[in-house]
């Protein structure tokens, strides 16, 4: 009676026991452990609808990176700004490249791109001229009237550094291209942290860059 129930105990545990490599070759009836499972794996594989199949062989999405942060990452950089296209030299330009050297030109990549955003700022506010020269310009040889310090400063405007001139006409031609101008959050205004000027209390500062505030 004891080895009866034996018997019995030991069919129920081969019953509910998790099946292996050797309980699939028996089943498979064969005694290759590798093929029985491969054709266990086959007979499954058959039982499974289309869709299913469908999502269990399709490769994982690769996660799409995010381009405004890449732009951000190589921006701004003398890498990036001598792929930029050759400028184009007209009135403007030059206006624009003249401002950039005189006002910025010891200022970083990302610091002398800040400075033209304010003057296209400008060039497209109501209260302003619209050209880039004539932003640049304005109030030219009034008394404390000028708007950009080396447009009165009594200062000879020789380019004694042709090649920071030359890396300048291409931030220019790049702002006057029409790329996004996101540094500065749309200021019209900006001094050195040298100076304090009464108006910069009665506007928003937007950005610090450099040695430059700018506010809008």
């Amino acid at each position: 009676m004891f080895q009866l129930l034996q018997k019995v105990a030991l069919g129920f545990c081969l019953a509910v026991a998790p099946m292996t490599l050797s309980t699939v070759a028996v089943a498979e009836g064969t005694s290759n452990p590798f093929g029985a499972l491969l054709l266990h794996d086959r007979t499954a594989l058959g039982a499974m609808n289309d869709d299913r199949i469908a999502a269990l062989s399709a490769l994982p999405t690769p996660r799409k990176a995010n381009a405004a942060n890449e732009v951000l990452a190589t921006k701004y950089s003398s890498k990036w700004l001598a792929t930029l296209p050759k400028p184009r030299r007209d009135a403007e330009w030059q206006c624009l490249t003249e401002a950039l050297y005189f006002e910025a030109r010891g200022e970083t990549i990302k610091g002398q791109f800040a400075v033209a955003e304010v003057i296209m700022n400008r060039v497209e506010h109501p209260r302003y001229p619209n050209t880039v020269c004539g932003v640049i310009h304005q109030g030219t040889g009034r008394k404390y009237g000028c708007q950009f310090t080396f447009t009165c400063d009594g200062r000879p405007e020789v380019i004694n550094e042709p090649a920071a001139f030359a890396r300048l006409g291409k931030v220019a031609h790049a702002i006057l291209d029409g790329i996004d101008r996101t540094l500065t959050a749309g200021a019209t205004h900006y001094h050195t942290t040298a100076v304090k000027p009464r108006w910069a209390g009665r506007l928003t500062r937007t950005a610090s860059i450099g040695v430059h505030r700018f506010y809008r």
